[in-house]
């Protein structure tokens, strides 16, 4: 991207942003109480939107700062992905969120788009288990490969024993 161009403009305002995203989905919600803002956006659209962020001039949000999941509990049968992205140029902070459901939770991968999303994807699957589709190696990163359960979940039950060794809490 230009500096120049980039000096030249200024990042537009949440609104304009929401419609920006509406215009590949009307299928959001804004949550404007939240900090930063936060636009929660169908599963189907993440890598879209993600891409239309990244690349348009006018957002060039060009750093995903994390991405994490959220377990809304068993009784609620959700899952959240949230991504923190963050645009460098502009000092504009903006958050996504993906409301999935929390059996079988599914979503596109965004390693296309930020070559960072790697290991922030694998966390997520290794402490939630939300799959990421498309991802190039999604494996566990902070547990063992044969570890059981995922140990951020709400239902996560601790497991006694792991390779024949008491596990102490």
């Amino acid at each position: 991207m230009n500096d120049c161009l980039l000096k030249k403009k200024k990042m537009p305002e949440f609104v304009q942003i929401v419609d920006i995203v509406r215009r590949i989905t009307p299928e959001i919600q804004v949550d404007e109480k939240s900090t930063p803002k936060s636009i929660i956006v169908p599963a189907a659209s993440i890598k879209d939107i993600c891409q239309e962020l990244w690349q348009n001039p006018a957002t060039y949000f060009d750093n995903l700062s994390c991405i994490t999941g959220i377990d809304n509990d068993v009784a609620a049968g959700t899952m959240e992905v949230v991504y923190n992205l963050y645009s460098i140029p502009f000092n504009h902070h903006l958050i996504l969120k993906v409301i999935l459901p929390r059996e079988n939770s599914e979503i596109d991968s965004v390693v296309s788009i930020w070559r960072g999303a790697d290991w922030l994807e694998r966390e997520t699957y290794d402490m939630f288990g939300i799959k990421f589709t498309g991802h190039p190696d999604l494996r566990r990163i902070l547990m063992p490969a044969d570890w059981e359960g995922f140990p951020l979940r709400k239902d996560y039950q601790h497991q006694e024993y792991y390779r024949d060794v008491k596990v102490q809490y």
